[in-house]
């Protein structure tokens, strides 16, 4: 019986991330902004960034086939390597996010708390089982690079996005601002550039990232309010809009397979 190597291995990436997030520059910057009640979502965003930047490459350096059972990752070293790892980053960012989500809260006297998202269990699922899916780990290896750097953005985005939900549900007007990365953005992300009403804009494509996305999305709290409606009725509205979405969504295929 082959020994357990993710122990020693899981041991050896903590040191290395935390040496390498202790000397990294961008975070001193963005906790710098904070202390200086200067952050914005944008600093969250460069946060995440760099916490995935840092993990990806620990990863490059210590995550190798010659380390791993005939040069294989297999799902449960998979599993528990990449849960502990993530569920970390999310932590780190998510704490970020919460003391700069509430600066913002107070810097226009909204006193509404902070929410942090759980971790997105679906996306850590999908990463172990890409990565434990071929019998040579050089094959899937690039799994712990960027798709670890997109995962990180995620989570702030998610932090966003549930602190921009909770507002709206408390009777605020939130705005969403994307703002393109890059010379030559995609159609994608140029189609949702601009800033966005929570209630008109376009949903959940907002926060859709594609691979090497950078654009930015922003969320700066005004005092500004709409009509109010009860929590209860809000999200029974929503519910509705849903089903409705839902309903459409069945005659255009209806009308497709006429076709």
């Amino acid at each position: 019986m082959e020994p357990d190597i993710l122990p020693d291995l899981l041991a050896k990436i903590q040191k290395d991330f935390d040496e390498r997030t202790y000397n990294s520059e961008t975070l001193k910057k963005a906790i710098q902004s904070l202390a200086g009640k200067k952050a914005t979502y944008l600093d969250v965003n460069e946060f995440a960034i760099e916490i995935g930047k840092i993990l990806s490459e620990v990863f490059k350096l210590h995550v190798r086939a010659d380390i791993l059972p005939d040069g294989k990752m297999y799902f449960n070293i998979a599993d528990r390597l990449l849960n502990a790892t993530l569920k970390k980053n999310h932590e780190l960012i998510t704490s970020f996010g919460v003391d700069v989500q509430t600066l913002l809260n107070q810097a226009v006297g909204i006193r509404i708390k902070a929410q942090a998202p759980t971790i997105n269990k679906n996306r850590v699922d999908g990463l172990v089982n890409k990565i434990s899916s071929a019998p040579i780990f050089d094959d899937v290896k690039w799994v712990l690079e960027e798709p670890i750097i997109n995962f990180s953005q995620n989570v702030a985005d998610a932090m966003l996005k549930s602190n921009v939900e909770f507002h709206a549900e408390a009777g605020l007007d939130p705005k969403i601002k994307r703002t393109v990365s890059g010379h030559k953005p995609c159609d994608f992300c140029k189609r949702l550039a601009g800033l966005h009403d929570y209630d008109t804009g376009n949903g959940d494509d907002i926060y859709t990232r594609h691979e090497r996305c950078r654009c930015t999305i922003e969320y700066i709290p005004e005092r500004g309010k709409r009509e109010l409606v009860s929590s209860s009725k809000y999200k029974q509205n929503k519910i509705a809009e849903k089903e409705r979405e839902k309903i459409e969504a069945r005659k255009k295929i209806g009308i497709k397979e006429k076709e």
